[in-house]
Protein backbone atom coordinates (compact mmCIF):
# COMPACT_ATOMS: atom_id res chain seq x y z
CA UNK A 1 0.00 0.00 0.00
CA UNK A 2 0.71 3.67 -0.69
CA UNK A 3 1.26 6.66 1.50
CA UNK A 4 -1.67 7.80 0.37
CA UNK A 5 -3.89 4.64 1.47
CA UNK A 6 -2.57 4.45 5.16
CA UNK A 7 -3.37 8.49 5.04
CA UNK A 8 -6.90 7.70 3.88
CA UNK A 9 -7.12 4.89 6.24
CA UNK A 10 -5.69 6.91 9.58
CA UNK A 11 -8.30 9.73 8.94
CA UNK A 12 -11.01 7.28 8.91
CA UNK A 13 -10.37 5.67 11.52
CA UNK A 14 -7.84 7.12 14.49
CA UNK A 15 -7.72 10.04 16.60
CA UNK A 16 -4.42 11.51 16.90
CA UNK A 17 -2.92 12.52 19.73
CA UNK A 18 -2.15 16.23 20.28
CA UNK A 19 -4.05 17.12 16.96
CA UNK A 20 -6.78 19.43 15.79
CA UNK A 21 -7.49 16.16 13.09
CA UNK A 22 -9.14 18.82 10.56
CA UNK A 23 -5.16 20.35 10.15
CA UNK A 24 -4.31 16.86 8.55
CA UNK A 25 -6.66 17.78 5.40
CA UNK A 26 -3.46 20.42 5.13
CA UNK A 27 -0.48 18.18 6.36
CA UNK A 28 -1.77 14.50 6.46
CA UNK A 29 0.18 12.11 9.20
CA UNK A 30 3.40 10.59 7.94
CA UNK A 31 2.87 6.76 7.54
CA UNK A 32 6.08 4.91 8.44
CA UNK A 33 6.76 2.20 7.53
CA UNK A 34 10.48 1.21 9.06
CA UNK A 35 12.94 2.48 10.78
CA UNK A 36 16.74 2.73 10.30
CA UNK A 37 19.17 4.47 12.91
CA UNK A 38 18.02 7.64 13.21
CA UNK A 39 16.02 7.65 9.89
CA UNK A 40 12.30 7.26 9.40
CA UNK A 41 11.07 5.88 5.61
CA UNK A 42 7.77 5.57 4.21
CA UNK A 43 5.40 3.50 2.44
CA UNK A 44 6.94 5.42 -0.48
CA UNK A 45 10.48 4.72 0.04
CA UNK A 46 11.26 8.18 0.92
CA UNK A 47 13.86 9.05 3.86
CA UNK A 48 13.56 11.55 7.08
CA UNK A 49 16.13 12.11 9.52
CA UNK A 50 14.11 11.90 12.90
CA UNK A 51 14.98 15.25 14.51
CA UNK A 52 12.88 14.78 17.50
CA UNK A 53 13.74 11.53 18.36
CA UNK A 54 10.01 10.66 17.93
CA UNK A 55 8.92 13.02 20.47
CA UNK A 56 11.83 12.19 22.63
CA UNK A 57 12.20 9.20 23.23
CA UNK A 58 14.13 7.41 21.18
CA UNK A 59 17.97 7.73 22.28
CA UNK A 60 19.86 4.93 20.35
CA UNK A 61 18.32 4.94 16.51
CA UNK A 62 15.40 2.83 15.48
CA UNK A 63 15.97 -0.83 15.18
CA UNK A 64 18.63 -0.88 17.46
CA UNK A 65 20.35 -4.74 17.39
CA UNK A 66 21.02 -5.03 21.04
CA UNK A 67 17.61 -3.50 22.35
CA UNK A 68 15.53 -5.72 19.86
CA UNK A 69 18.05 -8.98 20.62
CA UNK A 70 17.12 -8.46 24.41
CA UNK A 71 13.43 -8.25 24.13
CA UNK A 72 13.33 -10.85 21.76
CA UNK A 73 15.28 -12.97 23.96
CA UNK A 74 12.52 -11.83 26.82
CA UNK A 75 9.73 -13.25 24.70
CA UNK A 76 10.77 -16.67 25.03
CA UNK A 77 10.35 -16.27 28.63
CA UNK A 78 7.43 -13.94 29.99
CA UNK A 79 5.51 -11.66 28.42
CA UNK A 80 3.86 -10.40 31.14
CA UNK A 81 2.46 -11.39 34.61
CA UNK A 82 0.99 -9.15 37.15
CA UNK A 83 3.58 -7.36 39.76
CA UNK A 84 0.88 -7.64 42.81
CA UNK A 85 2.70 -10.75 44.25
CA UNK A 86 4.71 -11.51 41.95
CA UNK A 87 8.17 -10.75 40.90
CA UNK A 88 10.83 -11.45 37.88
CA UNK A 89 14.07 -10.65 37.34
CA UNK A 90 13.87 -8.15 34.56
CA UNK A 91 11.85 -5.59 37.32
CA UNK A 92 14.27 -6.47 40.02
CA UNK A 93 17.41 -6.34 38.25
CA UNK A 94 16.53 -2.59 36.53
CA UNK A 95 15.62 -1.79 40.09
CA UNK A 96 18.70 -2.18 41.50
CA UNK A 97 20.70 -0.78 38.29
CA UNK A 98 18.44 2.23 38.38
CA UNK A 99 19.04 2.64 42.42
CA UNK A 100 22.62 2.86 41.99
CA UNK A 101 22.71 5.40 39.23
CA UNK A 102 20.50 7.84 41.26
CA UNK A 103 20.78 6.99 44.97
CA UNK A 104 17.61 6.20 45.14
CA UNK A 105 16.69 3.41 46.95
CA UNK A 106 13.21 2.32 45.56
CA UNK A 107 11.45 2.04 42.14
CA UNK A 108 7.68 2.34 41.09
CA UNK A 109 6.60 1.65 38.10
CA UNK A 110 3.58 3.18 35.78
CA UNK A 111 3.40 3.25 31.76
CA UNK A 112 4.26 6.85 30.68
CA UNK A 113 5.60 10.44 31.93
CA UNK A 114 1.96 11.33 33.35
CA UNK A 115 1.25 8.32 35.10
CA UNK A 116 4.77 9.00 37.00
CA UNK A 117 3.65 12.60 37.59
CA UNK A 118 0.67 11.01 39.03
CA UNK A 119 2.38 8.43 41.09
CA UNK A 120 5.12 10.97 42.66
CA UNK A 121 2.28 13.17 43.20
CA UNK A 122 0.25 11.20 45.11
CA UNK A 123 2.81 9.50 46.54
CA UNK A 124 4.33 12.70 48.09
CA UNK A 125 0.45 13.42 49.45
CA UNK A 126 0.04 10.23 51.17
CA UNK A 127 3.75 10.22 52.69
CA UNK A 128 2.70 14.02 54.41
CA UNK A 129 -0.63 12.19 55.51
CA UNK A 130 1.24 8.77 56.99
CA UNK A 131 3.58 11.17 58.79
CA UNK A 132 1.01 12.79 60.69
CA UNK A 133 0.96 15.91 58.25
CA UNK A 134 -2.44 15.75 56.74
CA UNK A 135 -2.55 19.56 56.04
CA UNK A 136 0.28 19.09 53.64
CA UNK A 137 -1.86 18.85 50.40
CA UNK A 138 -0.54 21.63 48.03
CA UNK A 139 1.59 21.52 45.38
CA UNK A 140 3.87 24.60 43.84
CA UNK A 141 5.30 24.45 40.08
CA UNK A 142 6.82 26.08 38.06
CA UNK A 143 5.45 28.90 35.11
CA UNK A 144 5.01 27.34 31.77
CA UNK A 145 6.05 23.87 32.83
CA UNK A 146 4.98 20.53 31.77
CA UNK A 147 4.38 17.15 33.51
CA UNK A 148 1.16 15.39 31.68
CA UNK A 149 -2.10 15.40 30.49
CA UNK A 150 -3.89 13.17 33.13
CA UNK A 151 -5.90 15.60 36.14
CA UNK A 152 -3.32 15.39 38.45
CA UNK A 153 -0.30 15.89 36.11
CA UNK A 154 -2.44 18.96 34.23
CA UNK A 155 -2.92 20.58 37.67
CA UNK A 156 0.76 21.09 37.87
CA UNK A 157 1.19 21.82 34.41
CA UNK A 158 1.18 25.23 32.77
CA UNK A 159 0.63 25.43 29.20
CA UNK A 160 -3.04 27.61 28.56
CA UNK A 161 -3.65 25.40 25.56
CA UNK A 162 -3.51 22.22 27.38
CA UNK A 163 -4.69 23.47 30.39
CA UNK A 164 -7.45 25.81 29.80
CA UNK A 165 -10.09 24.27 28.66
CA UNK A 166 -10.16 21.45 31.40
CA UNK A 167 -9.45 24.26 34.26
CA UNK A 168 -12.22 23.64 35.91
CA UNK A 169 -12.27 20.15 36.36
CA UNK A 170 -8.57 20.28 38.08
CA UNK A 171 -7.09 20.89 41.58
CA UNK A 172 -5.95 24.36 42.40
CA UNK A 173 -2.03 24.78 42.44
CA UNK A 174 0.52 27.63 42.51
CA UNK A 175 3.38 28.75 40.15
CA UNK A 176 6.59 30.14 40.69
CA UNK A 177 8.08 32.00 38.41
CA UNK A 178 10.17 30.32 35.80
CA UNK A 179 13.34 30.65 35.86
CA UNK A 180 14.08 30.53 31.95
CA UNK A 181 17.28 32.10 30.81
CA UNK A 182 15.27 33.96 27.71
CA UNK A 183 12.81 35.67 30.44
CA UNK A 184 16.34 37.27 32.07
CA UNK A 185 15.54 41.77 32.13
CA UNK A 186 18.31 43.36 29.97
CA UNK A 187 21.73 42.81 31.01
CA UNK A 188 20.57 40.14 33.29
CA UNK A 189 22.48 36.56 32.99
CA UNK A 190 20.87 33.15 33.53
CA UNK A 191 22.51 32.90 36.73
CA UNK A 192 21.07 35.79 37.98
CA UNK A 193 17.48 35.21 36.39
CA UNK A 194 17.64 31.73 38.62
CA UNK A 195 18.42 33.63 41.70
CA UNK A 196 15.91 36.12 40.91
CA UNK A 197 13.69 33.40 40.55
CA UNK A 198 14.72 30.98 43.49
CA UNK A 199 13.93 34.17 45.59
CA UNK A 200 10.49 34.27 44.20
CA UNK A 201 10.07 30.88 45.43
CA UNK A 202 11.35 31.46 48.83
CA UNK A 203 9.16 34.21 50.01
CA UNK A 204 6.35 31.90 48.60
CA UNK A 205 7.68 29.07 50.25
CA UNK A 206 8.00 31.20 53.80
CA UNK A 207 4.25 31.56 53.75
CA UNK A 208 2.78 28.47 52.11
CA UNK A 209 4.95 25.56 53.17
CA UNK A 210 2.94 24.20 55.73
CA UNK A 211 0.02 23.00 53.54
CA UNK A 212 2.84 22.38 50.28
CA UNK A 213 3.64 18.70 49.63
CA UNK A 214 5.87 18.98 47.33
CA UNK A 215 7.64 21.04 44.64
CA UNK A 216 7.58 19.60 40.86
CA UNK A 217 9.70 20.85 38.18
CA UNK A 218 11.51 19.49 35.11
CA UNK A 219 15.40 20.19 35.84
CA UNK A 220 17.48 22.60 33.66
CA UNK A 221 15.01 22.33 30.58
CA UNK A 222 11.20 23.14 30.33
CA UNK A 223 10.31 21.19 26.91
CA UNK A 224 6.62 22.49 25.76
CA UNK A 225 8.06 25.64 27.12
CA UNK A 226 9.92 25.62 24.11
CA UNK A 227 13.17 23.69 25.22
CA UNK A 228 13.11 26.34 27.70
CA UNK A 229 16.93 26.32 29.63
CA UNK A 230 18.10 27.31 33.02
CA UNK A 231 21.05 27.68 35.02
CA UNK A 232 21.65 24.35 37.45
CA UNK A 233 22.39 27.26 40.52
CA UNK A 234 18.34 27.32 40.04
CA UNK A 235 18.06 23.32 41.00
CA UNK A 236 20.69 24.03 44.35
CA UNK A 237 18.53 26.49 45.45
CA UNK A 238 15.15 24.44 45.70
CA UNK A 239 16.61 21.44 46.94
CA UNK A 240 18.15 23.77 49.96
CA UNK A 241 14.88 25.96 50.16
CA UNK A 242 12.95 22.27 50.44
CA UNK A 243 14.91 20.67 53.00
CA UNK A 244 14.66 23.55 55.09
CA UNK A 245 10.83 24.14 54.66
CA UNK A 246 10.09 20.49 54.24
CA UNK A 247 8.94 19.98 51.46
CA UNK A 248 9.77 17.51 49.07
CA UNK A 249 11.44 18.22 45.33
CA UNK A 250 10.04 15.96 42.35
CA UNK A 251 12.33 16.16 39.63
CA UNK A 252 10.14 15.13 36.36
CA UNK A 253 13.85 14.23 34.37
CA UNK A 254 10.70 11.97 31.83
CA UNK A 255 12.47 14.31 28.92
CA UNK A 256 15.85 15.72 29.99
CA UNK A 257 16.63 11.76 31.62
CA UNK A 258 19.22 9.86 30.23
CA UNK A 259 21.73 11.97 28.62
CA UNK A 260 20.10 14.36 27.18
CA UNK A 261 21.49 17.40 29.20
CA UNK A 262 24.83 16.08 28.98
CA UNK A 263 24.53 14.10 32.31
CA UNK A 264 23.06 10.68 32.49
CA UNK A 265 20.41 12.95 34.59
CA UNK A 266 19.90 16.30 34.55
CA UNK A 267 19.89 16.91 38.50
CA UNK A 268 23.63 15.99 38.69
CA UNK A 269 24.92 18.88 36.99
CA UNK A 270 23.38 20.68 40.10
CA UNK A 271 24.61 18.07 42.26
CA UNK A 272 21.23 17.41 44.10
CA UNK A 273 18.99 14.03 44.75
CA UNK A 274 15.17 14.46 44.47
CA UNK A 275 12.90 13.28 46.93
CA UNK A 276 11.23 11.55 43.51
CA UNK A 277 12.92 11.52 40.27
CA UNK A 278 9.55 10.58 37.25
CA UNK A 279 11.71 8.96 34.52
CA UNK A 280 10.42 7.76 31.31
CA UNK A 281 10.55 8.40 27.33
CA UNK A 282 14.53 7.30 26.71
CA UNK A 283 14.34 4.82 29.46
CA UNK A 284 13.41 2.15 27.10
CA UNK A 285 15.33 3.83 24.39
CA UNK A 286 11.85 4.41 22.49
CA UNK A 287 10.83 0.70 22.25
CA UNK A 288 8.02 -0.05 24.21
CA UNK A 289 5.79 1.99 27.14
CA UNK A 290 7.65 2.35 31.01
CA UNK A 291 7.72 4.78 33.46
CA UNK A 292 9.12 4.77 36.93
CA UNK A 293 9.32 6.66 39.86
CA UNK A 294 12.44 6.39 42.39
CA UNK A 295 12.20 7.88 46.03
CA UNK A 296 14.29 7.52 49.16
CA UNK A 297 14.38 5.08 51.89
CA UNK A 298 12.66 7.54 54.19
CA UNK A 299 9.29 7.93 52.00
CA UNK A 300 9.03 4.16 51.35
CA UNK A 301 9.26 3.59 55.45
CA UNK A 302 6.67 5.86 55.94
CA UNK A 303 4.08 3.46 53.85
CA UNK A 304 5.75 0.14 55.47
CA UNK A 305 3.01 -0.88 57.88
CA UNK A 306 0.53 -3.84 59.41
CA UNK A 307 -2.51 -1.51 57.92
CA UNK A 308 -3.26 -2.02 54.54
CA UNK A 309 -4.97 1.76 53.69
CA UNK A 310 -0.93 3.30 54.65
CA UNK A 311 -0.13 1.03 51.88
CA UNK A 312 0.60 2.74 48.77
CA UNK A 313 -2.07 1.04 46.70
CA UNK A 314 -1.96 2.80 42.84
CA UNK A 315 -1.79 0.30 40.49
CA UNK A 316 -1.13 -0.04 36.54
CA UNK A 317 -2.32 -3.55 34.67
CA UNK A 318 0.65 -3.50 32.62
CA UNK A 319 3.54 -1.82 35.67
CA UNK A 320 6.86 -3.49 35.48
CA UNK A 321 6.37 -5.20 32.39
CA UNK A 322 9.25 -8.12 31.39
CA UNK A 323 9.49 -6.87 28.11
CA UNK A 324 9.64 -3.10 28.73
CA UNK A 325 12.13 -3.62 31.45
CA UNK A 326 14.81 -5.79 29.24
CA UNK A 327 14.31 -3.05 26.58
CA UNK A 328 15.80 -0.67 29.92
CA UNK A 329 18.38 -3.06 30.75
CA UNK A 330 19.72 -3.10 27.29
CA UNK A 331 19.78 0.56 27.15
CA UNK A 332 21.46 0.79 30.16
CA UNK A 333 23.79 -2.08 29.21
CA UNK A 334 24.36 0.23 25.63
CA UNK A 335 25.66 3.24 28.40
CA UNK A 336 28.02 1.73 30.25
CA UNK A 337 29.29 -0.31 27.19
CA UNK A 338 29.28 2.29 24.66
CA UNK A 339 30.90 5.22 26.72
CA UNK A 340 27.54 7.09 25.81
CA UNK A 341 27.99 10.50 27.87
CA UNK A 342 31.97 10.81 26.87
CA UNK A 343 30.66 10.41 22.66
CA UNK A 344 27.73 12.41 23.33
CA UNK A 345 29.98 15.25 24.20
CA UNK A 346 31.92 15.02 21.26
CA UNK A 347 29.09 14.86 19.16
CA UNK A 348 27.12 18.00 20.68
CA UNK A 349 30.41 19.79 20.94
CA UNK A 350 30.52 19.07 16.61
CA UNK A 351 27.02 19.96 16.46
CA UNK A 352 26.91 23.29 18.20
CA UNK A 353 30.06 24.67 15.69
CA UNK A 354 27.96 23.33 12.87
CA UNK A 355 25.14 25.61 13.75
CA UNK A 356 27.03 28.44 14.44
CA UNK A 357 26.32 30.19 11.25
CA UNK A 358 22.28 29.62 11.89
CA UNK A 359 22.64 30.65 15.12
CA UNK A 360 23.95 34.16 13.24
CA UNK A 361 20.61 34.43 11.25
CA UNK A 362 19.05 37.56 11.51
CA UNK A 363 15.56 35.16 12.05
CA UNK A 364 16.91 33.34 14.67
CA UNK A 365 16.99 34.57 18.89
CA UNK A 366 17.98 33.01 21.72
CA UNK A 367 19.93 30.43 20.44
CA UNK A 368 20.57 27.59 23.21
CA UNK A 369 21.92 23.99 23.44
CA UNK A 370 22.44 21.69 26.44
CA UNK A 371 23.84 18.50 25.99
CA UNK A 372 22.65 16.66 22.98
CA UNK A 373 19.42 19.42 22.90
CA UNK A 374 19.43 22.38 20.42
CA UNK A 375 17.03 25.56 20.27
CA UNK A 376 16.23 28.85 18.97
CA UNK A 377 13.12 30.80 18.47
CA UNK A 378 11.88 32.94 15.48
CA UNK A 379 11.75 36.11 15.58
CA UNK A 380 9.18 37.01 12.81
CA UNK A 381 6.87 33.74 13.12
CA UNK A 382 3.49 33.86 11.44
CA UNK A 383 0.42 32.17 13.00
CA UNK A 384 0.59 29.19 11.74
CA UNK A 385 4.68 29.05 11.40
CA UNK A 386 4.95 25.54 13.02
CA UNK A 387 2.68 23.80 10.82
CA UNK A 388 3.73 25.16 7.61
CA UNK A 389 7.81 24.68 8.59
CA UNK A 390 6.59 21.28 9.66
CA UNK A 391 5.18 20.29 6.41
CA UNK A 392 8.23 22.36 4.67
CA UNK A 393 10.98 20.36 6.30
CA UNK A 394 9.37 17.00 5.38
CA UNK A 395 9.25 17.90 2.16
CA UNK A 396 13.34 18.45 2.48
CA UNK A 397 13.81 14.75 4.13
CA UNK A 398 13.62 16.33 8.06
CA UNK A 399 10.73 14.98 10.64
CA UNK A 400 10.82 18.68 12.54
CA UNK A 401 8.06 19.70 14.88
CA UNK A 402 8.33 23.23 16.14
CA UNK A 403 6.99 24.72 19.66
CA UNK A 404 5.34 27.73 19.09
CA UNK A 405 8.06 29.64 17.43
CA UNK A 406 10.70 27.08 18.54
CA UNK A 407 12.84 25.14 16.43
CA UNK A 408 14.50 22.53 18.15
CA UNK A 409 16.52 19.29 17.61
CA UNK A 410 16.42 16.72 19.27
CA UNK A 411 18.28 13.76 17.75
CA UNK A 412 18.71 9.69 18.29
CA UNK A 413 22.32 9.79 19.75
CA UNK A 414 23.77 7.83 16.97
CA UNK A 415 23.35 10.77 14.39
CA UNK A 416 26.54 11.27 12.79
CA UNK A 417 28.22 14.42 11.07
CA UNK A 418 26.92 14.27 7.79
CA UNK A 419 23.30 14.14 9.27
CA UNK A 420 23.81 16.87 11.43
CA UNK A 421 25.40 18.92 8.51
CA UNK A 422 21.79 17.92 6.69
CA UNK A 423 20.04 19.34 9.81
CA UNK A 424 21.75 22.36 10.15
CA UNK A 425 21.88 23.26 6.12
CA UNK A 426 18.21 22.60 5.54
CA UNK A 427 17.11 24.40 8.15
CA UNK A 428 19.34 27.52 7.07
CA UNK A 429 17.50 27.25 3.64
CA UNK A 430 14.04 26.74 5.32
CA UNK A 431 14.45 30.40 7.10
CA UNK A 432 16.09 32.53 4.54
Amino acid sequence: MTNADWQDRTRAALWHPCTQMKHLEQVPPLPIARGEGPWLIDYDGRRYLDCIASWWVNLFGHAHPRISAAITDQLARIEHVILAGCTHAPVVELSERLALLTGLSHAFYGSDGASATEIALKMSFHYWRNAGRPEKTGFVSLQNGYHGETLGALSVTDVALFKHTYATLLRHTHQAMSPDARLAAPGESAEARALRAAASLESWLAEHAHATAALILEPLVQGAAGMAMYHPIYLSCAREMCDRHRVHLIADEIAVGFGRTGTLFACEQAGVRPDFLCLSKGLTGGYLPLSCVLTTDDIYAAFYDDATARGFLHSHSYTGNPLACRAALAVLDIFEADDVIRTNRAKAARFTGLLAPLAAHPRVEHFRSLGMIWAFDVRDAAPGFGMDFHRRALEMGLFLRPIGNTVYFMPPYVVEEEEMRLMASVVRRLLD
